[in-house]
């Protein structure tokens, strides 16, 4: 436990802890189950485990590859006990999500290129502008001038949401009448922050799911609206996903990595469900790092996702 503690301190390890409380419960006592009577690792405890990963939102595809993993070190090793399983998944868990998040967590690295200018996806309802509001919070904590943009003009309640946050974190806002062209709004906000001299933009988007084809062209507008001021804008796309929603967050990942590229992940709402395996998977599956995790209300508890503190908290006993 001391390595853990280099890397965490103290109080956000045991946040993360409590945030994935039910997720931790639910999963160990279904592996419970799967084990229960066997001293080894054998076919009927390999199909349980399947099981067992698959309806704690793991995902398909990601627990075939974690299944088959461990087929290949019973094989090897001839003989597993089943009281070894618990220290198998972690370390076979943990070697699957290095390969999408190589080295130490890190959160955005605003270079001295500036503004750095980072655009918010996600439907609406994910806690996309609780995100943005806490991701201000952090950036200005480390002495760095933030500027928001409400690009969300479909909801007059996201605008004053956004205006909250604003008000909260005491960084300037950009917005415009509800109905406005998101666009627009995206254009004025960065050159605002140019003219601020700001050290970071943070743009929320419409969060409505509509087809494919409608949502490509509008996130694209806005980013072709945005290198109208900055070339390269923006610096980085976040998806942000509600990681309650199981399953569901998958559909959400398939369809706005369809409609633009997603450079980040934020999962949030991990501290209300036992459905954190979601995280895995989506790790996993499209090889996007996730940047945050939501494990509390707190204005603190968006974390900046780290895989070993994640996976100590998923198998903690």
């Amino acid at each position: 436990m001391s390595f853990f503690k280099k890397i965490f301190s103290k109080d956000k390890k045991e946040t993360l802890d409590k945030g994935l409380e039910k997720t931790n419960t639910n999963f160990l006592s279904k592996l419970g189950k799967a084990v229960a009577g066997k001293n080894k690792v054998d076919d009927d405890v390999l199909d349980n485990l399947e099981d067992v990963l698959v309806s704690s939102d793991v995902g398909v595809a990601t627990t075939i590859k974690i299944i088959n993993r461990i087929e290949d070190r019973v094989s090897r090793d001839k003989y597993l006990g089943t009281d070894e399983l618990n220290t198998i998944l972690r370390e076979e868990i943990a070697g699957i999500m290095s390969e999408t998040h190589s080295g130490e967590a890190t959160d955005f690295t605003v270079p001295a290129k500036k503004p750095y200018v980072i655009m918010v996806v996600g439907v609406n309802g994910v806690g996309k502008t609780t995100t943005i509001g806490k991701l201000a919070h952090q950036f200005k904590k480390k002495g760095l001038k933030v500027v928001l943009g409400a690009g969300d003009t479909f909801r007059a309640a996201a605008i004053d949401q956004l205006q909250i946050w604003a008000d909260r974190v005491d960084v300037p806002i950009v917005k415009q009448q509800m109905g406005s062209d998101p666009a627009s709004v995206a254009f004025d906000t960065v050159q605002s922050a140019v003219k601020m001299n700001a050290d970071v933009v943070i743009i929320d988007t419409a969060g409505r799911l509509h087809n494919k084809v409608n949502l490509m062209n509008e996130l694209t507008k806005v980013k072709r609206v945005m290198q109208k001021v900055i070339d390269d804008a923006p610096d980085e796309v976040l998806l942000v996903l509600d990681g309650s929603t199981g399953q569901n967050a998958f559909e959400q990942a398939k369809q706005f990595t369809a409609a633009t590229e997603v450079t980040a992940l934020a999962v949030t709402k991990l501290d209300g469900t036992a459905k954190g395996g979601v995280v895995i998977g989506i790790s996993d599956q499209f090889q996007i790092p996730v940047k945050y995790i939501g494990v509390g209300e707190g204005i603190e508890d968006l974390q900046v996702f780290n895989k070993i503190e994640f996976v100590d908290s998923f198998f903690r006993v």
